[in-house]
């Protein structure tokens, strides 16, 4: 059966690679840091990195790696376990309390990942008798977590207040029992955020909740790290917060809801990657324990990773590069065509910058970009080298 079926997957494969949409993986032999060391897949040796999630630069800090191997000893490897079975240790109850402080909320529930905390929501709280209101940009895990559930579908444009508004006069039109508006707190291709105290007073006049995935801000967005709701000023009328561990707090693994009580005590008892999935490794849980502690005692970080970020935008949008607007520490640099960001891309490799180009179908056709991300773990001389590298590929390219 087999064989034919390999025929079939091989010339899928071909063309994936003939559309130029091939995801070859690159291998390092270092920590995730500012820098890191390519061993398979590009150019061999030391390269700066600015395309991790390690916004905070704790992937490797030496605190919270002291905190991962203390809780080794104490809690060991794994749980082999769900949590209802035996799977709770107190290190996970400690950590899910610290996230509700926090965040601002009233409770947190542990997943294995910010996907799996997606995925684990709308089919646990919304049925067929609900709408569920989406942005058109929202993350892929949102997306495939509102195809598990039976509620009606309504998208509206990217950070379009006028279409979401109508797509919430139909729901209620239609009778929707509950109503939930779901949008990402920062878009991962443009690094935009959501307008999140207008999307709230949309909320409050069609009676909906608001659910915001801020995978990509807590920690370092907002005045104290909080994340998008907070630098809105509406911690306390969003109802569900969604996010992962791995990317600014810490960079491991693992992700989290965040919410209302009874909507987290409901997904304790029927969200299905929560039952079904072993327990957050407690090494996670303890490490970001101490990540939410560095976080809590200082700014530091969270001032650098800015810093950085205006240093770069600025830079190149003096260079003439096409900068998307904003200040979030996502730069995308448009390019356009397809092939000619692969193509910057791998120059910017040679001259010691790890970046990675993004084309159709992750972003619109046309829109080919390269996503560069900052980090707190780069020096003012990281930022400025990779300015200048991205000049002189420009000038090769033009060549």
């Amino acid at each position: 059966m087999f064989d034919s079926v390999r025929d079939d997957l091989r010339a899928t494969l071909d063309e994936i690679r003939a559309a130029g949409l091939h995801k070859p993986e690159r291998v390092i032999g270092t920590p995730q840091s500012a820098t890191v060391e390519v061993t398979q897949g590009g150019r061999p040796g030391e390269v700066l990195n600015f395309c991790a999630n390690n916004y905070l630069g704790l992937a490797d800090h030496p605190e919270v790696i002291a905190a991962a191997h203390t809780a080794l000893d104490r809690w060991g490897y794994g749980m082999a376990s769900v949590r209802f079975i035996c799977g709770t240790q107190e290190v996970h109850k400690e950590l899910e309390a610290r996230l509700s402080a926090f965040l601002g909320q009233e409770d947190t529930i542990l997943y294995s990942s910010c996907f799996d905390a997606n995925g684990g929501v709308f089919e646990t709280l919304l049925g067929a008798e609900d709408a569920v209101i989406s942005d058109a940009l929202n993350h892929a895990s949102i997306i495939d977590g509102i195809r598990l559930s039976k509620a009606r579908r309504f998208r509206y444009a990217n950070r379009d207040l006028a279409d979401l508004e109508t797509q919430l006069k139909e729901a209620t039109a239609g009778g929707a029992r509950r109503k939930l508006i779901v949008t990402d707190g920062v878009f991962s291709m443009d690094g935009y955020v959501a307008p999140l105290a207008e999307i709230c007073d949309l909320a409050d006049r069609y009676d909906a909740m608001v659910m915001v995935d801020d995978s990509h801000a807590v920690g370092f967005v907002g005045p104290s790290g909080r994340g998008t709701p907070e630098l809105h000023g509406v911690m306390d009328r969003v109802d569900i917060i969604t996010g992962t561990l791995g990317k600014a707090l810490g960079g491991a693994s693992g992700g989290y809801v965040a919410a209302r009580a009874e909507i987290v005590a409901l997904l304790r008892q029927r969200s299905r990657p929560y039952l079904f999935s072993n327990t957050l490794a407690p090494v996670i849980a303890a490490a970001s324990l101490k990540v939410i502690d560095l976080l809590e005692s200082a700014d530091d970080l969270r001032v650098r990773l800015a810093e950085n970020t205006a240093l770069f935008r600025s830079r190149m949008t003096e260079a003439g590069f096409d900068i998307l607007p904003g200040d979030h520490a996502i730069a995308p640099v448009m390019i356009g065509d397809a092939a000619e960001a692969g193509r910057m891309a791998e120059l910017l490799l040679e001259h010691g910058v790890y970046v990675i180009a993004f084309s159709y179908p992750v972003v619109p056709q046309g829109k080919a970009r390269i996503r560069v991300q900052l980090s707190a773990a780069h020096s003012t001389e990281d930022v400025n080298r990779a300015v200048d590298a991205f000049i002189a590929a420009r000038a090769e390219l033009a060549g």
